[in-house]
């Protein structure tokens, strides 16, 4: 009990931070004010992974950090959609700050219960360890598909925006919190492949939303910089989608073998991706 005390403290104290920090600001932050943002927040959430290792459980710390690498790299799909979102309804870019915040928030309590209900039916009926492996599959071969274009991202906006009764800012806070229970979908099972401690679950979760906000508004150039990520990742869902199969039939796969395949798979698909990018032509 403890433990989640002080991990519910934490959040809402980085939270808290970050509304002040964010206060009376007109414009929204450059790219690289996102850019240098992003990069606080993967520290803070990797000083909590190792805080996890040295303090608690070696096990709980290798399992939060592959879920970490899971849930981050997965929110590249959610932030591109919101993009989009924000984009079809015209949300001014002084707005969007803001309403990504409260859009978190609202996105980490959605996530909470996802991932309470993902663990009790887990926990209750060890077949939808298969439902979950096919929805994992499913989801992987459909990015492998849709890996060098965003089709989907886009149909998923348009519907969203086509069918909210709202406008403006209040349409862009419900779509936020829709768009993240849709991808919850995917996620939650993911990581609960990974790890069935729900405390490394939504630990790994929070710190994975929490960075989204500065993250937005450098995705588009992220994306186009690692076009290969999303093949990755693709790879990554399949191998946890086989893990679960494997733990229900033969025995579980640990967090020591979990880390360094996510971890290989992801950083190949950055390091395939800096090597398709084409050379700068001399004096460009």
């Amino acid at each position: 009990m403890s433990s989640w005390l002080v991990l519910v403290g934490i959040v809402v104290a980085l939270l808290a931070v970050d509304l002040v920090l964010m206060r009376g600001r007109e414009a929204a932050p450059t790219v690289r004010q996102a850019s240098v943002a992003s990069v606080a927040w993967v520290s803070i959430a990797l000083a909590f992974g190792f805080g996890l290792l040295v303090l608690g459980d070696p096990g709980q710390g290798q399992a939060y950090f592959a879920g970490y690498l899971v849930e981050k790299t997965l929110s590249l799909d959610n932030v591109f959609v919101f993009l989009l979102v924000f984009g079809a309804l015209g949300v001014p870019s002084a707005d969007r700050e803001r309403l990504l915040t409260f859009g978190i928030v609202a996105a980490l309590v959605l996530r909470a219960g996802a991932i309470v209900a993902g663990a009790a039916l887990l926990d209750a009926f060890g077949w939808v360890s298969f439902l979950f492996a096919a929805l994992l599959a499913w989801t992987a071969w459909g990015m492998l598909r849709h890996r060098h274009d965003h089709d989907s991202e886009a149909k998923l906006a348009e519907g969203l925006v086509r069918r909210l009764p709202l406008k403006g800012g209040a349409a862009a806070l419900v779509a936020i919190a829709v768009v993240d229970l849709i991808f919850a979908i995917d996620s939650v099972p993911a990581i609960l492949a990974i790890t069935d401690d729900t405390f490394v679950v939504f630990a790994a979760n929070a710190f994975a939303l929490l960075g989204l906000r500065p993250l937005f508004f450098v995705v588009e150039d992220l994306v186009q910089r690692l076009p290969e990520l999303k093949t990755a990742l693709a790879l990554v869902l399949a191998f946890i989608a086989g893990k679960l199969v494997w733990g229900e039939l033969v025995g579980k796969v640990g967090p020591e073998v979990s880390l360094p395949v996510v971890a290989l798979l992801l950083g190949g698909g950055v390091v395939a991706s800096l090597r398709r990018r084409p050379a700068t032509p001399a004096g460009a």
